[in-house]
């Protein structure tokens, strides 16, 4: 996952009114952070909050992809795919191509963070508007694991996986320093196993947030027949390659990789942070969208 901080937040307005959503803190571990103002909440927590971490939705959301999820590898199993889910080296978003199988066991990947655990503590401290800082994150992964949740269907859908003979492999952009407590964290949640080079890939100096070379070793190893995560950058580092919002989004409709959403690729919402939150106005909605209400 991305570690990049945007609280999500909402203005409440009165009733039969509009809602306006808007981004109110950016900042990431290579850049400094940019002058905050204070959240607009709802009941005085950002609204992407209430939303992943409280609503009813987002869990119901969560349940279905992993019911989808294990419905699909099911059916992968049975029939023995030619062809992981992995994008081959060269491979390009219009033109995608992916690592063979051949007679290798089975496997499902997963980003971590807000894909099989929510990190309320961490979260919760944030609600005030406090920019997103590394050494903060690294001091919660070090010890605000007993503070994270699993994401709802997580363990009942690892264990279905395993049961099923089916790897799961956690690939995350927790440090490599703080190894041991994001292994105890995952195991304490009851969706372990998950050894550090084995079954838990983790960033180190040589990969910081960048996934591919990763998900390229556990191709190597495994036929992986689903991946899950809340980033576009949990399937392909090409999603992050310098392309706007519209350019982003117009990749991932794209009949080559349209095609690929519930079938081997299967996303978690986030609204709280990452790469997904960011454009202006003229980028999210498009000018022929403008509508004025008549007086």
């Amino acid at each position: 996952m991305i570690r990049i901080r945007l609280l999500l937040a909402a203005t409440a307005l009165p009733a039969l009114s509009g809602c306006v959503v808007a981004p109110v803190s950016v900042s990431s571990p290579t850049s400094t952070p940019r002058a905050l103002t204070a959240p607009a909440t709802v009941d005085g927590v950002p609204a992407g909050m209430q939303y992943l971490y409280g609503s009813g939705e987002s869990a119901a959301i969560s349940l279905q992809m992993w019911r989808g999820l294990t419905d699909y590898v099911a059916r992968q199993v049975r029939a023995r795919p030619r062809d992981s889910v992995v994008l081959a080296p060269g491979a390009t978003l219009a033109v995608p191509r992916y690592q063979a199988c051949g007679a290798k066991p089975f496997a499902a990947v997963f980003d971590v963070d807000e894909t099989v655990v929510l990190n309320l503590g961490f979260e919760r401290d944030a609600v005030g508007g406090r920019p997103y800082e590394e050494a903060r994150w690294k001091a919660y992964e070090r010890t605000g694991g007993t503070t994270a949740r699993a994401v709802p269907g997580a363990v009942a859908g690892v264990r279905a996986l395993r049961a099923m003979g089916v790897a799961v492999i956690f690939n995350t952009n927790r440090s490599t320093d703080n190894a041991a407590a994001t292994q105890a964290m995952i195991e304490r949640l009851g969706l372990g196993p998950a050894v550090p080079g084995d079954t838990l890939y983790l960033a180190d100096a040589a990969t910081g947030s960048r996934k591919d070379s990763r998900r390229a070793a556990i191709a190597a190893r495994y036929c992986v027949v689903a991946m899950g995560g809340d980033q576009l950058g949990d399937f392909s580092d090409l999603f992050n390659r310098g392309q706007t919002p519209a350019e982003r989004r117009a990749a991932t409709e794209a009949p080559a990789i349209a095609a690929r959403w519930g079938a081997g690729w299967f996303v978690l919402p986030n609204p709280v942070y990452g790469s997904a939150l960011k454009g202006r106005l003229d980028e999210v909605f498009p000018a022929d969208s403008a509508w004025t209400p008549e007086p």
